[in-house]
């Protein structure tokens, strides 16, 4: 735990990284860049244990997720099949607009109207609404039913407890993995895909074929660089912050980053200019031969019938393994307060720890250990179970109060660079000033 330059801090952990909302948009790759602030706090009565419902009476538990995207299907299939097994309670699942998700989940809020009993909360914007008193702790939820933090991965976990609090119970970690074409793969003799830096731009020159309009890895100048840049920065040694909470991804680990991304445009093994997915684009069509994204991206894929493999994100820095990740988490806000509901919400989220298989179906790597070590999870060999190998060091947001605002500035700065427009150092430096600025907003 530490302090910023008037800025509040709910703790900064080098195993905490997640910048943007991911995995729950109707587009092909992600949805948009968190950034929302929470409303005040409710001024809802603590709440109490959670009792069973009565005998006869079917309580409706009122569900909120952002899965607008391919995932929504997904995440329905388990709802239904919970309403089928049992009789005391009905979930009513809501999907609302990825993009809009907090701004209405915060009106609910503040209006006290249409509150869900549960919500999906990204593991990155639960300092923010700790802060304000809005989400409740889940210990005596979770211990009514039997769900133990020991069956979620450490990272996770700690990141939403405050004050010995639990305040969230992930659903998935959602990582940045390397998509490979298995055809232009072996049409090149490359038998496996890359592990560190070097094979990586070895494989990118082999894969490029100009005479075919076929790139080795169009490196992305927009969207999934919220997880490839800090994936580099990390493994660069670089973070975020510095031990005294400043902004400090202008570093040089940030610079030789950047640098190094940028480095695959002059190398020719990526496209000059690569549009708002347009890298997702060049991949789904089989002129791209390596690709950068998040888990959501396989149901595309599969779609577009792409024979594809998938693999841990290349040590692409020069310290050491690290890879950028975010977490879908359910909450319970505290305006749920009803007993019975509470009772509800607990049998809905033990159910859930113990058959989220059909969420990994999406091609997520869920949290619950339960599942991860089951038989079918393990025989997912396509892409889950190399996404649950990246978990031993996945890394997190800084565990900071309104981070989207404080990272909103990067993005921008970094296409710049990414695009030749400006100095990597450069822009970074602007970056940091502007991040810097609004870290101090009160």
């Amino acid at each position: 735990m530490m302090k910023m330059n008037s800025f509040k801090v709910i703790g900064f952990t080098c195993l905490s990284f997640a910048i943007v909302l991911t995995g729950c948009s109707s587009t092909k790759t992600a949805e948009p860049a968190a950034g929302t602030t929470a409303p005040a706090a409710s001024t809802a009565a603590a709440t109490k244990a959670p009792e069973p419902a009565k005998s006869g009476e079917k309580i409706t538990v009122n569900f909120w997720n952002p899965f607008s995207g391919n995932d929504g299907p997904f995440m329905k299939k388990i709802v239904d099949n919970y309403n089928k097994s049992q009789d005391k309670y009905n979930v009513k699942m809501t999907i609302q607009p990825s993009g809009d998700y907090y701004k209405l989940l915060d009106t609910a809020i503040a209006t006290k109207k249409g509150v869900p009993d549960v919500a999906i909360m990204h593991l990155d914007q639960t300092p923010t609404y700790i802060a304000k008193d809005l989400l409740q702790p889940l210990d005596e939820v979770a211990k009514s039913v039997g769900v133990e933090k020991s069956n979620f991965p450490a990272a996770t976990v700690d990141y939403s407890t405050k004050d010995n609090k639990w305040y969230s119970i992930p659903l998935d970690i959602h990582p940045l993995i390397m998509y490979y074409n298995k055809d232009l793969f072996a049409a090149a003799g490359i038998t496996a895909p890359p592990t560190n830096r070097q094979e990586f731009v070895d494989a990118a020159k082999k894969l490029t074929d100009p005479s075919k309009g076929i790139w080795g890895a169009a490196m992305p100048t927009f969207w999934i660089q919220n997880f490839l840049f800090p994936t580099v920065l990390f493994q660069n040694g670089g973070s975020f912050l510095d031990e005294k909470g400043n902004i400090a991804y202008n570093s040089p680990a940030g610079v030789e980053a950047v640098t190094f991304m940028r480095s695959l445009t002059t190398m020719k093994v990526s496209p000059p200019t690569v549009a708002a997915d347009g890298d997702f684009n060049l991949f789904q069509q089989g002129k791209s031969a390596m690709h950068f994204n998040g888990p959501w991206a396989k149901d595309a894929f599969d779609k577009a019938k792409v024979n594809y493999g998938v693999a841990q994100v290349p040590q692409l820095g020069t310290v050491k393994q690290a890879v950028f990740g975010g977490s879908h988490n359910f909450i319970i806000p505290k305006s749920t307060t009803d007993a019975a509901v509470l009772a509800g919400v607990g049998d809905f989220l033990k159910y859930v720890s113990s058959n989220s298989i059909d969420w990994a179906e999406s091609g997520q790597a869920v949290a619950s250990k339960v599942v991860r070590d089951s038989a079918a999870f393990k025989a997912m060999t396509q892409q889950q179970t190399e996404v649950a190998k990246e978990f031993d060091y996945v890394q997190f947001a800084p565990k900071v109060l309104n981070w989207g605002p404080i990272s909103d500035s990067i993005w921008s700065e970094l296409a710049n660079a990414l695009q030749g427009k400006k100095d990597p150092k450069a822009a970074l430096d602007d970056a940091a000033a502007k991040s810097t600025i609004a870290m101090n907003k009160k």
